[in-house]
């Protein structure tokens, strides 16, 4: 898709902890807590930092499917990441921007939206704000939307990548789902790697593409190192929780959604896809994430 806009970003932070987003994909491009840089630099080895996911999380069969008879074409985690959003507000604490439905993105998914991601920093935490509104008059809005940031993994030199821990507020006992060779959600749940509430983070892990834990009980979780400092991230709103990595690649990715990639097999029209939102005329959905350093 092309946008007349021109690329800017904006940097802001209080205290310890600084920021930066650009208007491209609205996506947060760094975050530094004092010295020490948080987030993965979109290396060579997956050249993102932190897209927004929507109108779907994941890929769709051949990349289309129909929605009341109409086409609709979406590559994997669908446009949002690839579009300009505008600047609604800029602050020395954040800022807020906004994409809204136009004729590009009516000619590969045909529904209105207006979606605002609001970034504040507060007491050295950065807290992200999706806010999803359908404006039409007569039509539901059908559509997931998730985060995908990449923390660097291992967050500190000098502390050996195996040791790092993701350590849940809750126990995690329920199976987890995973995504085939051709992207779509494989129908076998499988044991958890997770020991009550603690996964040890191994390449390994990650083999088979993402893990995805379909209901977590928490709604936290600290990745931790061996020397006991690390980030907290918390999240509302979603119901979905991705962890992954290219193995080999120095960072972690973790990711709130709301909706998965589509199970292998489906058929149906595009509003029955397993997952989605389903916001009728006027509705509005909003959720969030955050992080600090500790």
């Amino acid at each position: 898709m092309t946008n007349p806009v021109t690329e800017d970003t904006h940097d802001f932070g209080t205290g310890q902890l600084k920021a930066s987003v650009r208007n491209h994909g609205a996506e947060l491009i760094a975050l530094r807590s004092g010295d020490e840089e948080l987030l993965w630099n979109a290396g060579a080895a997956w050249p993102k930092h932190s897209p927004v996911l929507f109108p779907i999380i994941g890929r769709l069969p051949e990349c289309e499917i129909t929605l009341d008879s109409t086409p609709v074409r979406l590559k994997q985690h669908g446009f949002a990441r690839d579009r300009v959003f505008r600047w609604i507000a800029r602050t020395p604490e954040g800022c807020t921007l906004e994409l809204v439905d136009d004729a590009e993105s009516r000619a590969i998914f045909p529904s209105a939206f207006r979606l605002r991601m609001v970034y504040l920093i507060e007491n050295n935490t950065l807290r992200v704000s999706y806010h999803l509104h359908n404006p039409d008059s007569t039509s539901t809005l059908h559509a997931s939307l998730g985060a995908h940031p990449a923390f660097r993994w291992p967050l500190k030199e000098g502390v050996a990548k195996d040791t790092y821990r993701l350590v849940f507020e809750y126990d995690e006992p329920l199976p987890v789902r995973r995504i085939g060779a051709d992207g779509l959600l494989l129908p076998e749940k499988q044991h958890t790697p997770l020991r009550d509430n603690v996964l040890a983070l191994t390449d390994a892990l990650f083999e088979k593409d993402a893990l995805i834990m379909e209901k977590p009980e928490s709604r936290s979780v600290d990745m931790v190192g061996s020397d006991g400092t690390g980030l907290r991230f918390v999240w509302g709103g979603f119901k979905e929780l991705g962890l992954w990595t290219k193995p080999g690649a120095n960072f972690l990715c973790i990711e709130p959604w709301h909706g998965y990639a589509t199970p292998a097999g489906f058929k149906g029209d595009f509003s029955q896809k397993p997952g989605l939102l389903h916001l009728k005329p006027g509705e509005s959905w909003a959720a969030f994430w955050s992080v600090k350093a500790i």
